[in-house]
């Protein structure tokens, strides 16, 4: 599966504004609820902090890729947001979050889960990459960067 099979510009934000990786969840899942209008904002956070409390998605080097599978979903749904400042994610670098993909994949989909949580992950490893998409302030443009690397 290809990045662009799970993303779309309007999946992609840019300067996104976070106080605390709680606020953040609840933020990410308003704007995916906006995006993709048949989940419901409190299910999208529900099931993203029931992941986050078997242990934090934050990768380290300002990385986590929160991602959660709901029942309701009928898509496998990936979002890109960088953040304004920084949030302390309880990464396991404990160094704060400004890069996240977010994944949410419906419930039967545990091994297309587990294979595009691994791509995503190394695609994300690249410092490179990463540097790019820190850079990038418009959706659009983060679109393009994302499924052309």
């Amino acid at each position: 599966m290809q990045l662009e099979d799970i993303l779309t510009p309007e999946r992609c934000y840019c300067d996104v504004k976070g106080v605390s990786k709680k606020r953040l969840l609840k933020t990410i899942s308003e704007y995916t609820e906006k995006n993709v209008g048949y989940l419901d904002a409190n299910t999208i956070f529900d099931a993203l902090m029931a992941r986050e409390r078997l242990g934090s998605t934050g990768l380290g080097n300002g990385i986590a890729i929160p991602h959660c599978k709901i029942p309701q979903c009928r898509e496998v749904i990936g979002c890109i947001f960088t953040l304004e400042e920084p949030v302390d994610f309880d990464s396991v670098d404990s160094k704060p979050v400004d890069l996240l993909f977010i994944l949410i994949v419906p419930d039967e989909q545990s091994d297309t889960h587990v294979k595009i949580l691994g791509q995503v992950a190394e695609l994300f490893n690249d410092e490179n990459f990463c540097f790019i998409l820190r850079n990038t302030h418009n959706g659009d443009d983060l679109y393009s960067v994302a499924i052309t690397h």
